[in-house]
């Protein structure tokens, strides 16, 4: 892909989504699709739109089996401007293969996991 190239014309972008629930004082993102280099940018625009706001933030990810490096990048920084702010992102529902990631990586350590 080459700079200024429309993200929409690469298949499984326009199946990417992200949603924005509170309850409680709890507040909800879940994701559909996959989180990968093209989609990325979404969550990370979600995620610091709330950075000063909730301090409880599952991040659910029951609807998306891939997760790539840009994406996990993502997840770890809003982990952790989650924290700085006295919060904390709990990541909810996690596919075999994201859990596998997670592992793998070494991520699990930092998340807790639901």
């Amino acid at each position: 892909m080459t700079l200024g190239t429309d993200r929409t014309t690469v298949p499984g972008y326009l199946d990417f989504a992200v949603s924005v629930s509170t309850a409680d004082d709890v507040t909800v993102v879940a994701v559909s699709g996959d989180l990968d280099c093209y989609t990325a940018p979404k969550l990370r625009a979600v995620l610091l739109d709330l950075a000063d706001g909730p301090r409880k933030v599952i991040l659910d990810v029951a609807s998306s089996d891939f997760i790539d490096s840009t994406g996990l990048g993502v997840v770890v920084g809003g982990l952790k401007r989650f924290r700085q702010q006295g919060g904390d992102m709990v990541v909810r529902s996690p596919s075999m293969m994201t859990s596998r990631l997670f592992e793998v990586t070494g991520v699990i350590k930092l998340f807790e996991v639901a």
